[in-house]
């Protein structure tokens, strides 16, 4: 038989669905008004609330530590609750939360995800990242507390193994206050930093700051330096090493007179490239950076 006789016979359709490439996704949060929160409460925000705004509406409250570091559970009461800070992540953590977003929508008191689903590979139709399933344009309205009790329903006790994740998890807590949208103070034993989620682009921002740095304006005021920033999940986080013996409130308004002068540095971009001295700050600041992902 020659070789033209044994060419098979045209591919039949299938109903496959179209394979999607894998990728990391660097900015997962990207396109989200709450982008820097959401990076700061997954990254060094010990324990905290926020109520999310589902496009398809729903009533499900983003925390950022859950019992036993679950993805996502339901507590006696009905109160659904999503986990920011879980051990286990695909290239896509955008998509393992809205995973384990669809799966709360469906499920009953006491029911606990322990972990995301990172292993069921992406489809073009699937839709579960969290920019489909919120309000792009909605702010969180961040509650921080001082221990886990809101893992629990009120006048409920933790026992078992909630009661010692309970127990770690409030042994664990660094004195944290809210000073704006993704600018934290914590309390890091003995001492204190400003880490402040930037929305800006990354070049632009090292630029502004480089700026500020040139003309001596970069800090917060006595008892305050500029320490570095790190990278998370696409944006930069500067950060700021405080005197730990001045209260968080008492950097609020220096916090907002410096988001001031940024602000202007950011603006006066558009017209003004940076300057020698200014270029060399910028290099000095891009030499103190650190990546998280």
């Amino acid at each position: 038989m020659g070789k033209g006789a044994r060419k098979k016979g045209p591919k039949q359709a299938t109903d496959r669905k179209p394979k999607v490439r894998d990728v990391f996704v660097g900015q997962p949060f990207e396109g989200l008004a709450a982008e820097p929160e959401l990076i700061a409460l997954r990254e060094f925000v010990p324990s905290a609330t926020a109520k999310l705004t589902l496009a398809d509406g729903g009533d499900v409250t983003l925390g950022t530590v859950l019992p036993m570091a679950a993805a996502a559970f339901v507590r006696s009461d009905g109160e659904r609750y999503l986990g920011l800070q879980v051990q286990t992540r695909s290239s896509d953590i955008s998509r393992d939360l809205g995973r384990s977003l669809k799966w709360l929508l469906d499920a009953k008191e006491g029911d606990v995800l322990g972990v995301p689903d990172t292993t069921t590979p992406p489809s073009a139709d699937e839709h579960a990242r969290l920019q489909d399933l919120l309000t792009p344009g909605a702010e969180l309205d961040v509650t921080l507390h001082q221990d886990f009790a809101w893992w629990l329903p009120e006048d409920a006790d933790a026992t078992g193994d909630v009661a010692v994740s309970l127990e770690r998890a409030n042994a664990a807590i660094m004195p944290t206050e809210r000073l704006g949208s993704g600018a934290y103070w914590v309390l890091a034993g003995e001492k204190a930093h400003l880490r402040w989620v930037r929305p800006e682009q990354e070049n632009l921002l090292l630029q502004a700051l480089a700026r500020l740095s040139a003309a001596g304006e970069i800090g917060l005021g006595e008892g305050s330096r500029y320490a570095g920033s790190f990278r998370a999940h696409g944006l930069l986080v500067p950060v700021w090493d405080l005197d730990p013996e001045a209260h968080a409130r008492e950097w609020a308004e220096a916090k907002d007179a410096l988001g001031a002068r940024l602000e202007t540095a950011l603006k006066s971009l558009d017209d003004e490239p940076l300057n020698a001295a200014e270029r060399r700050a910028r290099d000095g600041l891009i030499g103190r950076q650190l990546t998280l992902r």
